[in-house]
């Protein structure tokens, strides 16, 4: 009888600890790690680009860009939604500087996530084979 109790009891405690998966909890991990702000400054075409991305943690973004340059134009505000799969950070535009997005363009921005840092990341488009490099900026950043 002493034996079934210590059996019970050591059941009860296995069970109480497998509560949550693994995944998920990794995944949910990385998800609060990418709310912020995060800034990507590269050259393209001559030109000096500056993109702010604000992930908000319910999900939703705003992606504010200004380029500088001889060929630049107007800062854009782009929005939409994320979500982290476990391997990628997945964008899906609703906004393009303040359009609905409509065909040919493709709405969408997926990159294979690699942490440099607490407050660096690499992203990787396997589609268009590039690398993007973001870094942790203060709340309120602009282009």
């Amino acid at each position: 009888m002493r034996w079934s109790g210590v059996l019970l009891l050591c059941v009860a405690v296995l069970l109480a600890g497998c509560d949550a998966n693994p995944a998920e909890t990794a995944q949910q991990d990385v998800e609060q790690r990418l709310a912020g702000t995060w800034l990507r400054d590269y050259e393209q075409d001559g030109m000096h680009v500056r993109r702010v991305l604000v992930l908000e943690p319910g999900g939703r973004f705003r992606e504010l860009v200004r380029g500088e340059g001889p060929q630049a134009g107007a800062a854009l505000e782009h929005a939409g939604e994320w979500r982290f799969d476990g391997t990628n950070l997945k964008r899906r535009y609703t906004s393009i500087d303040g359009k609905t997005p409509s065909a040919p363009t493709m709405p969408y921005a997926t990159f294979a996530l690699r942490f440099e840092s607490r407050n660096a990341f690499v992203g990787t488009d396997n589609v268009r084979k590039r690398e993007v490099h973001y870094r942790r900026v203060e709340e309120g950043t602009l282009p």
